[in-house]
């Protein structure tokens, strides 16, 4: 078979594995001696990794501005961060957190750069095009999954009636330097971690079967998708303290944000961008508690419309690589078994409900209505997606 065309996307620079977060200062001071560090609102900030942090910079005489983000950031967040650092001769921005402050961070560097409110740039949103300008950039995730490291958007949100949830995107905002330590991740809780997890399996999945995918994204997510699951299991709920799962979840949150930065996401993270317009539920909730029954819906749908749709091999290969089913398998009851067991995890992980965040029956075809199906395989009706909501209501 003939390779195709395509392009491929990656940060300059990857720093992977335990113990990595001490070359941080190194990478810094390649850009210069005045950064601001964006954060979460706290967690970084009162652990051990934060202490060693400051002593490196203070004693290497790195002056360090500080912009903490209480949750996923809305416009307000960076343009506050913006209009508060922009004449502070900002030299490079370093963001440390899970995914929310790494897109924050990501926004702010792109926006310090720009002259106006992020609201303008927003794709879906405003009226502008990034031209691509930002300040040096360098991304260290303390979560496993958004990718947010290996991406060329950070999503802003405003949820409420008249909210969004869109992105800010160019391919020059890609992280300069992404450094993925999985130390930094044994303290997450296991609900932060299965859910952050669910994400990234969603991206793995929807990026290995996505009408956009290139060898280079399908060998990346093979990569990633082979034992993920025995990972996300054992320091979700039996030992968090595990590095080597950790580290097997830290990989295949990168690889997934590589993927989606390029060969596209599905049907899930169409819906996940309406609901966190209207709905404060977790983007990793959002994903969780979704990926089981769309892609049953997928599946189902391909089964009827077109059988021998390589789609239907993907997602089989994906339970071989699982360890859900063997190479002698029929791509039916690979299929079969990857679903059972996405509806499985779906429930032992403890995903909730939409219903737990406020979304009603009545909101139901409005949210199907807005969802865009990006790169899914088979098209699914607006009927079709109004039934996965109400499955998961």
């Amino acid at each position: 078979m003939d390779t195709p065309a395509f392009n491929f996307f990656s940060p300059q620079r990857l720093v992977f594995g335990p113990g990595k977060m001490n070359l941080l200062p190194e990478l810094t001071g390649a850009f210069g001696k005045n950064i601001l560090l964006v954060t979460g609102k706290s967690s970084f900030l009162t652990t051990p990794a934060w202490d060693g942090l400051e002593k490196a910079y203070r004693q290497n005489r790195v002056r360090v501005h500080q912009a903490a983000i209480p949750g996923e950031p809305s416009p307000e967040d960076v343009d506050t961060a913006v209009d508060r650092y922009r004449d502070s001769g900002i030299d490079a921005v370093v963001a440390v957190g899970g995914g929310s402050a790494l897109d924050a961070g990501k926004a702010i560097s792109a926006m310090l750069a720009q002259s106006g409110p992020v609201t303008a740039f927003l794709e879906g949103v405003g009226d502008r095009r990034p031209g691509g300008e930002k300040l040096p950039f360098i991304a260290v995730p303390t979560t496993s999954g958004t990718g947010s490291e290996a991406t060329k958007n950070a999503v802003i949100s405003r949820p409420g009636a008249k909210g969004f949830k869109k992105s800010l995107r160019h391919d020059n905002f890609i992280p300069d330097i992404a450094l993925v330590d999985p130390e930094l991740t044994l303290t997450c809780p296991p609900g932060i971690t299965a859910a952050c997890g669910m994400d990234a399996l969603t991206q793995l999945l929807e990026a290995y079967v996505s009408t956009q995918a290139s060898p280079v994204t399908d060998a990346l997510c093979t990569s990633a998708i082979k034992g993920f699951s025995r990972a996300l299991f054992t320091a979700a709920e039996e030992d968090p303290k595990d590095i080597n799962a950790r580290t097997r979840l830290s990989y295949g949150a990168y690889i997934s944000g590589l993927a989606l930065a390029n060969a596209g996401l599905g049907a899930v993270h169409g819906f996940a961008s309406v609901i966190g317009g209207i709905s404060p539920m977790s983007h990793g909730n959002v994903c969780g508690t979704l990926l089981a029954q769309t892609t049953k819906a997928i599946i189902d749908e391909l089964n009827r419309t077109a059988p021998g749709h390589p789609a239907l091999e993907e997602y089989a290969n994906a339970a071989v690589l699982l360890g859900l089913s063997d190479n002698t398998r029929p791509v039916s009851t690979a299929c079969n078994r990857l679903l059972d067991n996405l509806f499985e995890w779906t429930e032992k992980l403890n995903m909730p409900g939409l219903g737990q965040s406020g979304i009603r029956q009545d909101q139901l075809a409005s949210v199907a209505a807005a969802t865009g199906l990006k790169n899914t395989p088979v098209k699914l009706g607006k009927k079709a997606l109004a039934e996965i909501l109400r499955n998961r209501l």
